[in-house]
């Protein structure tokens, strides 16, 4: 080994060391070479997968070119932070209608914020360590055109499943992805071996059937895209799918094999509110906007805004089994908030109207309050 490259190495090490320090659960470093991911993403972007993702189709090649994203970069740090919450009750949650199902990620303070901190304290530790008082780093969470997953994969954290998201043999799946883009040269890890083998469980499980091919999800058959990246209308043959998932869906990595590796998170930022578990729906309905923004602040859910929000519970109570009280709560809301909601709740008053049919329960009181 040169001086050089021995200098490098050590700090690699103390880098890795810094981030569990930091506390990322695992650290790994690749260069910036994303050619291999160009032909792929292009092609998911050509067959509109991304859906109303106008910003996955954006800022060009610096997606999969990470040194026009911060010209100078050679090396990116990628970090893994465990996010699996204690008590976190799928089964129990899913299974009980009434009750709303949260993407478990989604249930402590946002990860952007907790995340971004650690990682710019990572960035000025390194610079201190090499006495570079104005190198130039970046941190990156989920929050600009960087190909994560793939610099995962490349950095060692796991492989990217059949599902698209990064799995880890001794992790599963349950964690948040980081990046520190850095203009050192520091040597890169080795890539894991993937894993998945002939299991398609995630594919045969998504409510929706999103996961079209191995490794391609179509967005816009997705339920976290549903309800948290689409802002118009809900198409209807997806609203009996989402059941009770009101932000988000875990179904495919809930079955997935390898997560039964996954640990329970140590990071108190990441444990469930109250205020969002265990919570029935007809609770988060009865939400003005104003309680809605109180109960979100800090907190992922937030950014979707109250008139998806709104428009995801009125599906899920549209889903449930049939209620006076709930068809009761529906009609409150109608011409309340603004008309997409309530292109929503007529639908939710439908299927619970057919769902009284179903019982042969006399529903004249009921009937009454759908057409009020």
């Amino acid at each position: 080994m040169t001086d050089s490259t021995t200098k490098y190495y050590q700090l690699s090490q103390k880098i890795k060391l810094w981030g569990r320090e930091l506390g990322f659960q695992h650290v790994g470093i690749s260069d910036i070479d994303l050619s291999e991911q160009t032909p792929g993403f292009l092609s998911w972007l050509e067959k509109g997968y991304h859906g109303e993702m106008q910003f996955m189709a954006e800022h060009g090649a610096k997606r999969y070119r990470p040194d026009e994203l911060l010209p100078g970069t050679i090396s990116i740090v990628s970090v893994r932070m465990d996010y699996l919450p204690p008590q976190a009750e799928f089964a129990k949650t899913l299974a009980d209608e009434k009750r709303a199902y949260i993407s478990r990620y989604a249930l402590g303070r946002d990860y952007h914020k907790v995340m971004r901190n650690k990682l710019k304290k990572l960035g000025q530790k390194i610079g201190q360590e090499l006495d570079l008082a104005d190198m130039s780093f970046r941190p990156f969470v989920d929050s600009a055109p960087v190909l994560e997953r793939p610099i995962a994969e490349k950095a060692g954290i796991g492989w990217i499943g059949k599902h698209s998201l990064v799995l880890s043999e001794t992790a599963g799946s349950w964690f948040f992805l980081g990046e520190l883009f850095l203009p050192l040269p520091l040597p890169a890890d080795r890539p894991v071996e993937d894993k998945c083998g002939k299991c398609v469980a995630c594919m045969t499980i998504c409510p929706t059937q999103a996961i079209v091919e191995p490794y391609v999800v179509d967005s816009r058959k997705c339920i976290s895209y549903l309800t948290i990246e689409q802002k118009g209308s809900i198409p209807e043959q997806f609203r009996p799918l989402m059941g009770n998932r009101i932000y988000g869906c875990d179904d495919c990595q809930l079955i997935c094999p390898w997560n039964r590796f996954a640990e329970v998170t140590t990071e108190a930022d990441f444990s469930p509110r109250e205020k969002l578990h265990p919570v029935k729906l007809l609770e988060l309905w009865q939400w003005s906007e104003q309680e809605f923004l109180d109960n979100t602040q800090g907190n992922p859910i937030r950014r979707i805004g109250y008139t998806s929000w709104m428009r995801n519970i009125a599906v899920a109570l549209g889903n449930a089994p049939m209620s006076l009280e709930i068809v009761e709560q529906l009609r409150e809301k109608l011409n309340i908030i603004n008309v997409l909601v309530d292109e929503h709740i007529e639908w939710a008053l439908k299927q619970q109207e057919a769902k009284a049919e179903q019982l042969s329960i006399d529903s004249r009181k009921l009937k009454r309050l759908i057409k009020a």
